[in-house]
């Protein structure tokens, strides 16, 4: 694995999650094989769960870690060819890209979308710069429209609290927010499922309220409904998350505080396993009630991000062997 940035990068989803699930029960059988081996963790945007799990799995596989915070003690990136930098930009990525190739072995770049410009956003720009000019295998740790990490922690989550020889039905439910946020987790978690559906390892199905259609690039083979309750019926595992609008770009339309979830909606599931990338804003796009409850999986979703990355990771390893 030389780049990971969307379930295209993984040929077969039932072989990484089992790799990953090893790895779990045995984190340090593999420590040697990042020695001397330095990892640069990239951020122009903040981070909890994605920084912690990163750095703890590379930690686990004998690695060593950087990190740079690039909207805080960075130089003001220039990302346009053939411009005159007589403005605020300090750097070209050209050469900051390239300069830490010259210090990594490994790259890992997390940003966020501007949501102002759907086709500058959707065009990956500096994603994709970042990894022609570093020159060294690529992780993203989130873009402007996928979260790959997130999602592959979440179906880790889903197969290890599945039983065996059941398909479970997995629900991608909307919820209200107070501010505009990316499509970026839920673009990613749709690819990542509708996948796993093909695999016929789940069923899927995606609800929002009208106006809140994701690209269907990222949707195709998932089941779709404006209905909530509809779509909640007999599910097994619910993802809640907010998104702005993909059609309205970067929009927040007009929406009650109805489409949160809560233990009344959730009673007409299969005694659903409860799912959210966190942060989450309580009450607001999920109900406590659910969040400190019995099926509440955050906490160890948030955990399978380590294993999630470590298996990334252990992938870009051994192909430089």
């Amino acid at each position: 694995m030389k780049q990971f940035f969307s379930v295209s990068n993984v040929d077969n989803l039932s072989a990484i999650v089992k790799e990953a699930l090893e790895q779990k029960k045995n984190p340090y059988a593999l420590r040697n094989l990042g020695q001397n081996k330095m990892l640069g963790l990239v951020f122009l945007n903040p981070s909890l769960r994605t920084r912690l799990s990163t750095q703890k799995a590379a930690i686990n596989l004998g690695m060593d870690v950087m990190v740079m915070n690039m909207d805080k003690d960075g130089w003001a990136l220039e990302t346009r060819d053939g411009v005159v930098m007589d403005g605020t930009t300090v750097e070209h990525i050209r050469e900051a890209a390239a300069v830490m190739g010259e210090y990594c072995d490994i790259l890992g770049i997390r940003s966020f979308p501007g949501l102002k410009d759907r086709e500058e956003d959707y065009s990956e720009d500096l994603f994709n710069k970042f990894v022609t000019y570093c020159n060294k295998p690529v992780v993203s740790l989130e873009s402007a429209t996928r979260h790959p990490l997130q999602s592959l922690a979440d179906l880790i989550t889903i197969i290890e609290h599945t039983p065996s020889g059941r398909k479970p039905k997995v629900v991608l439910t909307w919820a209200p927010h107070v501010k505009a946020l990316p499509q970026a987790v839920p673009n990613s978690f749709a690819e990542w499922m509708s996948r796993a559906k093909a695999e016929g390892l789940i069923d899927f199905t995606i609800t929002h309220p009208d106006g809140y259609e994701l690209d269907e690039v990222f949707t195709s083979g998932a089941t779709i409904t404006l209905n909530q309750e509809e779509a909640l019926r007999n599910a097994d595992f619910v993802y809640v998350k907010n998104w702005s609008s993909y059609k309205a770009y970067g929009k927040v339309l007009e929406t009650g505080t109805e489409w949160m979830p809560d233990a009344k909606k959730l009673s007409v599931t299969n005694s659903a396993k409860v799912m959210h990338c966190l942060p989450v804003r309580r009450d607001l796009e999920l109900a406590s009630e659910l969040l400190d409850g019995p099926n509440s999986l955050v906490i160890k979703e948030a955990g399978n991000r380590v294993w999630a990355a470590q298996v990334v990771l252990k992938r870009m390893l051994i192909n430089m062997v």
